[in-house]
């Protein structure tokens, strides 16, 4: 797959503990993405945060929280992004969590498959 220049960055957030029938919405979403043939995507956890309920969800130790916020980045051509939009859509209504989908323009440098 070669990919260049103009492009979208899908971001999406949600909850660690969010799931659908046992399974993580970030793993169902990484999952979904393969299926679809996106060039790729990245989970990362964060530390802190807050959304739409403003509870605060921390790593602290002496916190309750185990609910940290995940981001999901997905980074592939505007018209697979879009075509990818309802199954994100279809994976919320399904897992009735709350979360967040942005997107924005990126200028892809390079992508490249390991040589390995």
């Amino acid at each position: 797959m070669h990919i260049e220049g103009e492009a979208k960055l899908l971001r999406i957030f949600v909850g660690e503990t969010d799931k659908i029938n046992h399974v993580p919405v970030y793993e169902k979403i990484v999952l979904e993405a393969r299926k679809a043939g996106l060039a790729g995507a990245t989970v990362t956890k964060g530390i802190m945060g807050f959304g739409a309920s403003s509870r605060i969800h921390t790593s602290k130790v002496l916190r309750l929280s185990e609910d940290l916020p995940l981001v999901i980045e997905i980074v592939d051509e505007e018209k697979k992004i879009e075509e990818f939009i309802p199954v994100l859509n279809r994976i919320f209504e399904e897992a009735n969590s709350g979360g967040m989908i942005t997107m924005e323009k990126v200028n892809i440098i390079k992508y490249t498959v390991s040589k390995k």
